[in-house]
This record gives structure tokens, sequence and C-alpha cells, in this order.
């Protein structure tokens, strides 16, 4: 397993020897332990295996949510309606499986309300924390 590593401004990475799935669960264990939830789970290449496209490698997209903090982010500006839920992906590349997240520290810089940032400095923290033990 890999520390967490900055990709950009806008992301965190990290990789670990489990598979994809086995990091899903782990994933949904830490979040569920910190009152978070996987609100979908969207299977990249079962999705394009639909459309009839193949070869993809695992790649699931996991869209996680805290309703206290989002109800609370919400009634302070409307706007950070765009960024949630917060995603985590999860794939396998080069025989690892990387997790990452889009940072809400980024990401709340876009709506320019100084009132959020202490939120999206803790819910980057608890999800930095889900993601580094999912990856043990």
């Amino acid at each position: 397993m890999s520390e967490v590593q900055e990709v950009g401004t806008y992301g965190l990475d990290l990789t670990t020897d489990k598979t994809v799935d086995q990091a899903v669960d782990a994933i949904a264990e830490g979040l569920k332990a910190r009152q978070f939830a996987i609100l979908w789970d969207l299977d990249i290449p079962k999705k394009l295996a639909e459309k009839g496209l193949t070869g993809t490698l695992p790649f699931r997209v996991l869209e996680v949510c805290n309703p206290q903090q989002a109800h609370r982010a919400l009634g302070e500006e409307p706007l950070v309606g765009y960024f949630l839920p917060c995603k985590v992906v999860v794939y396998a590349d080069g025989g690892q499986t990387h997790i990452g997240l889009l940072r809400p520290t980024t990401l709340i810089g876009f709506v320019k309300n100084p009132r959020l940032v202490a939120l999206a400095e803790e819910i980057e923290g608890v999800l930095r924390g889900v993601i580094s033990e999912a990856a043990r």
C-alpha cells in the first residue's frame, strides 16, 4: 500500500494490492463507521458492456455522502450541489488498485464562500482517512 499522494491540486490517490471489489467493500465499511454512505456505485466496464464496448479495466465511481454535512453545505450555499455527492474512484491499472478522490477543499474554492472552507477540510479529512484505511 502506498501513502496518499497529491494529484495536481485537485485530487488524492493511493495504491493497494487489494482487488477493486475488496477496496470498494473496505471503503463502504469505513464510510459507514463515519456516518457516510455510498449513494451510487457506477461500474464503468459493466455500463460500457451494456453499450457493446468491452476491454475496459475495472473502474468504479462511488458517489459518497454524509447527509448532515450535505444539508449544512447546501443550506449555506446552493452552488455546492454541483459537487455533491463527493466522488471516490477505485480502478485497476498496472497490477495495482488505485483509490482516489477529488479534493473537497479544491472544489469548494469554486463557490467563493469562505464559510464553507472548514467544512470542506473536515470532509476531506474523513475521506482521506477512509481511503487510507481501505488500502491497508
